[in-house]
Parts: C-alpha cells; structure tokens; sequence
C-alpha cells in the first residue's frame, strides 16, 4: 500500500498550494490515528522489552532510508532524556552513518549486510532489536531481523504494511496501516509519521518501565546545559518538596545526580543515597519508600 498511487491525488502537482497543504496535513492526522490500533502491541513490546533488557542489555536500532534515520534519532535521544548509557545502544543503519545524512538507498538491498551488521556488533540474547522498515520486506532489515534472532535477541518489527516479512518474522510486530501515500512512496510522510510516534512511545515506555521516570518526571536527565540545570532545580525541589536553593546544593553535592540530589534532601548523606539506590535497582521510587528505615537505622 505504501508503494501505491492514490487515484485522489494524481493531479497534486497543480491544486493550489494551500489545499495542497491541507491535504498534506489531513494525511498526518490520518498517520496518527493509524497508531491507535497498535497501542495493545506497542505496550506488549515495551513491557516485554524492559523485562529482557535489565541491567545490561542493549537498545538495537535497525532501519534503512527514512525508516533507519528514524530509527537513530529516537535512539540518540535515550542518553541525555534518560541517561541510557551510549554503551547500551547500537545503531545498524544501512549504508552507515554516511547514510544519516546522504541517501545511500542501494544499500537497503543486500540481506547479507544486514545479517553481517548484527554479528559485527555481536548481538546477544539479552539485546533488544528494533527493525523498522514501512514496507515490511526491506532486504537489510530483514536480514539483520533473522541474525537477531538467531542469536536469542528479542526482535521488534515495526512495519506499515500487513502480512509482510519484517512482522511475521519478528518476536513482537507492530503493524500500522497507514495505507497510500499523498505522493506516491514517499514513506517520510504518513508513514515516518505513524513510525516515529511508535519508536517514541515504544522507547519511553520502557525507560518509564525501568524507572526512569518518577510523577511524569525525567529523573535520570543528564544535565548538560543551562536550561536542563534549571529543570533539574525545579524537579529536586517539586518531588522533595524544598526551596530550589536547596536543590541547587543538593545536586552540586551529587555530581548533578538527579535521584541522589532528592534523597538528599529528604535527609540522607551522599553516601546513604547512593547506597539506597543502588538497592532499590535505580527506582525512585522504590528508594523513596526504603529510605525512611535505612536512614533510622
């Protein structure tokens, strides 16, 4: 269907531009609602994905084209929203990193590549592999989805297309119809659309599931700049409940620790926070509730 040509909009090229725009538009709210259909498979993914990841697996992003750079630019975003160790994600983008910014489309074409991506990165069992192609037969993905799996990694498919081969093939598929495009396979439209929606909720939920939010808060931000200082300040001094002046303190005594900085001013010493913590797997608020008898005892 994403190949297809819609009898609708063979003459785009000469509706006047603003209902041209309107139709452009009308086709992205289409996309997003396509994903409501998926919701059930995304949150089944997600759980699955967090369970398999624990301490050590690897976020696997897989993709070619639009789908691939995608695929990069939800995976780069991990580390400074959630503070997802770089260690922890792979990229496997058909063509390379060239490819982010300069079309390398031949080298979708070659299921050997895929398959040698994913054993130069020697994937493992504990890995969690998203393979996104909105045609759903993409030669490098589907190569690079077969070694994966072959390997014991949990295998995400993501696709637009229904009954093809990234989904019947991957662990856990997510299928969204977004059906033909305004302008012929141009699959960075509706289609890029419903994917990118997907690779978002897919990725945040199991940061959420991991705990790496607390009361719709990023606690693991890495804090890089002015601004994510300023945002680290007022979530320390919300979930704490504390003057900001005091988050600020807190934060400079914990290395800009965002969890660590919130015990700390509930009463802990670095020290303590860091130890509760560390027994609590990094939950917030899990250390919450322990730190009341850690600290008394």
């Amino acid at each position: 269907m994403t190949e297809e040509t819609s009898r609708k909009y063979v003459d785009l090229d000469i509706w006047p531009v603003r209902e041209a725009v309107q139709a452009m538009y009308d086709g992205q709210v289409d996309a997003v609602a396509a994903v409501q259909s998926a919701l059930d498979d995304v949150a089944k993914a997600a759980e699955a994905a967090a369970l398999r990841l624990g301490d050590k697996g690897r976020l696997v992003y897989v993709g070619a084209g639009t789908s691939g750079r995608l695929a990069v630019l939800d995976g780069s975003e991990l580390g400074p929203t959630f503070g997802w160790s770089f260690d922890r994600l792979v990229f496997c983008m058909a063509g390379g990193t060239e490819a982010l910014m300069k079309s390398a489309e031949g080298a979708e074409d070659s299921t050997e590549d895929g398959r040698n991506a994913i054993q130069d990165v020697d994937i493992y069992p504990d890995d969690v592999v998203f393979c996104v192609a909105a045609s759903g037969h993409t030669p490098f993905t589907l190569g690079a989805l077969k070694e994966a799996k072959a390997r014991g990694a949990m295998t995400i498919g993501i696709a637009n297309n229904v009954g093809t081969p990234i989904l019947t093939e991957a662990d856990y598929p997510v299928l969204v119809e977004t059906g033909s495009e305004i302008i012929a396979g141009s699959t960075r439209m509706k289609a890029g659309t419903a994917q990118k929606a997907v690779l978002n909720m897919l990725s945040t939920t199991i940061m959420t599931c991991l705990g790496r939010v607390y009361n719709g808060f990023m606690v693991d931000m890495i804090i890089s700049n002015t601004k994510l200082e300023a945002r680290a300040v007022n979530m320390v001094s919300e979930i704490a409940t504390c003057s900001a002046d005091a988050a600020r303190a807190a934060l400079m005594e914990t290395d800009n620790d965002i969890k660590a900085a919130i015990l700390v001013c509930f009463g802990a010493s670095v020290t303590d926070s860091e130890t509760i913590l560390k027994q609590a797997g990094g939950n917030l608020r899990q250390a919450l509730s322990d730190m009341q008898g850690y600290v008394s005892s």
